[in-house]
């Protein structure tokens, strides 16, 4: 699996329709959706999952009022196309598949079964999205298996976070948790011989709790990702009174004793934004869940003093990068922002 921040061919997203994703605030969600691909475009392709013609038709309107014209690449800009595709919920980064390479350097999709994290029963159209982006893009399509025999391995993008050279980030609340269980059975032991068959990965390194508010119950792309080969970006909450503060604290001593303590790896802080709430419930406000594109990168903020530490920090890792802030506090009603709903096709070695 290589890094997020090597070459791209295309970036997937799929457009929102689903207002219980969003309760009550479903209207403004498009516009964000909308600037983002006005962002994206201007770096690489954007290939846009549309549930059906009603959904592909509301896209094509929302994209050209932000100046987006798709199928017509303009000077400066990618081509951007609407593929329709039934889904039930947008966030690609786990129900679309993972962009591998074979030992000839070419794109496979690792196609995990999904179960909606284990919580939602409505996922019948997302189980199936991997298909559907395999037969837009013509590359081949693996099914993990579990490693012991009994069926396909379920994984989501948003719960792996990998340097390209073998090492690899997930946390023990995701997969070793008796809470949304994915993989009933499965240990440590099982998931690392899974993460080096199915990855390449040498090293697993275990976190241990996610964010506060995480529907997914432990995902690391809220939390901690790699920037270089050698650098981890960790959210840490400096409030000793937020439990954000507990959990990142824990997650610091867990990557010094993996590496940074002796200099193996570089660990850099985000913080987090002020508490996001809505109608009584935290909801998981991350700067960590920024998305790497062909020298761009995207960063949710959140109307907080924060946002400009946040983005002054990845600014100082990406100095050849576009850092772009996008509005978040309305996504984030949908428990996830800007990694959550993407998903990146990676180059080709032959394009490396």
């Amino acid at each position: 699996m290589p890094a997020e921040w090597e070459p791209h061919d295309a970036t997937w997203i799929a457009w929102p329709h689903h207002e219980p994703d969003w309760p009550g605030k479903l209207g403004p969600i498009p516009w964000v959706y909308a600037e983002i691909v006005r962002a994206l475009h201007r770096h690489e392709p954007v290939e846009i999952l549309c549930h059906d013609d009603t959904v592909r038709d509301a896209a094509r309107e929302a994209l050209a009022a932000h100046g987006v014209v798709v199928n017509e690449p303009r000077p400066g800009a990618h081509r951007v196309r609407l593929h329709v595709a039934p889904n039930d919920r947008v966030w690609l980064r786990d129900s679309a598949p993972t962009g591998v390479l074979g030992a000839d350097g070419r794109v496979t999709w690792a196609n995990w079964a999904f179960n909606a994290w284990a919580k939602y029963d409505n996922y019948a159209h997302d189980a199936l999205v991997g298909r559907a982006i395999a037969d837009v893009t013509g590359l081949p399509r693996v099914e993990p298996q579990r490693p012991d025999g009994k069926g396909r391995l379920v994984l989501e993008g948003g719960g792996i976070e990998t340097n390209g050279q073998g090492l690899l980030l997930v946390t023990e609340e995701w997969l070793l948790s008796d809470v949304q269980v994915r993989n009933p059975g499965l240990g440590r032991e099982d998931y690392e011989r899974a993460f080096r068959e199915w990855l390449g990965i040498r090293q697993t390194i275990w976190l241990g709790e996610g964010c506060v508010g995480d529907d997914t119950h432990g995902h690391i792309d809220d939390i901690a990702r790699f920037v270089a080969p050698d650098t981890v970006v960790l959210a840490h909450e400096e409030d000793p009174t937020d439990e954000n503060h507990r959990r990142s604290l824990d997650n610091l001593h867990r990557l010094r004793l993996a590496g940074g303590t002796h200099g193996a790896l570089r660990i850099v802080t985000l913080p987090f934004p002020r508490a996001v709430e809505m109608n009584g419930e935290r909801l998981p406000a991350s700067y960590a869940n920024f998305y790497i594109g062909n020298g761009i990168v995207l960063v949710p903020t959140f109307n907080d003093r924060n946002d400009r530490v946040a983005l002054n920090t990845l600014a100082g890792l990406f100095p050849q990068h576009d850092v772009v802030g996008i509005h978040a506090v309305d996504l984030v009603w949908g428990l996830g922002t800007l990694h959550c709903l993407t998903q990146q096709q990676p180059a080709g070695r032959g394009a490396r």
